[in-house]
């Protein structure tokens, strides 16, 4: 999978010479906690909600609400835009694009081309929606078996074997590691919420040597 395949388009950005008042309406507007800077169609920096906030001295006795956004009107994105930026290229894959986000302890990743061009941004939220839950079955119907010790081999091929047997679909499954030198435990997601079914998928694992903990989703 690549980073296109995950990334949000249409990403809202701004041009280095907006107002830091303008800036923050547009990314409360947008419930957003990132502001691209795109100069001549190219990305050139970011601004983060939190810098914003922080350059934003609360109103005193001396300074009015009105002559505060007054300054932050005068004031413009250039001034405190970060210029450090942590791009990828959206034909990445998502294995390698996890390991910059990671490397660099960023929680989005700007999405650019080579000629320097914003066509994406691709957050935390992105990978665990598009990857992780699918991955998991999260939010989907069906019952979960945790199954010791069968998560690798032919224990792994046993148990889809027995599974299949019962005509019962699998909607995901995935093997949990464990420390060196023990086997890996197993999580299967049958696609059932037949509880006849699944008790006697249960049985055959049983009758397998296998201990399945069935879990509700």
């Amino acid at each position: 999978m690549l980073v296109r395949d995950v990334m949000t388009t249409n990403v809202v950005s701004a041009p280095s010479s907006m107002s830091i008042y303008e800036a923050k309406k547009i990314m409360q507007t947008h419930n957003i906690r990132r502001l691209p800077i795109v100069d001549k169609g190219r990305l050139i920096a970011i601004v983060s909600m939190d810098r914003l906030d922080a350059i934003t001295p609360p109103a005193s006795g001396a300074q009015t609400v009105w002559e505060l956004n007054y300054q932050l009107a005068k004031s413009t994105l250039k001034e405190v835009m970060e210029k450090n930026l942590v791009t990828v290229s959206p034909d990445m894959t998502v294995e390698e694009a996890l390991a910059v986000a990671q490397g660099n302890k960023v929680g989005a990743l700007l999405v650019v081309t080579p000629e320097g061009a914003l066509v994406g941004i691709a957050t935390t939220n992105d990978f665990f929606y598009k990857i992780v839950n699918p991955i998991m079955g999260l939010g989907k119907p069906g019952v979960r078996l945790f199954i010791p010790e069968a998560g690798e081999g032919k224990e792994l091929e046993e148990v889809i074997t027995t599974i299949n047997r019962r005509g019962v679909r699998i909607r995901t499954l995935f093997p949990i590691a464990k420390e060196e030198g023990k086997k890996n435990d197993l999580i299967v997601h049958l696609d059932t919420t037949d509880q006849h079914k699944v008790d006697e998928v249960v049985l055959d694992l049983k009758d397998r040597n296998y201990l399945p903990s069935p879990r509700k989703r």
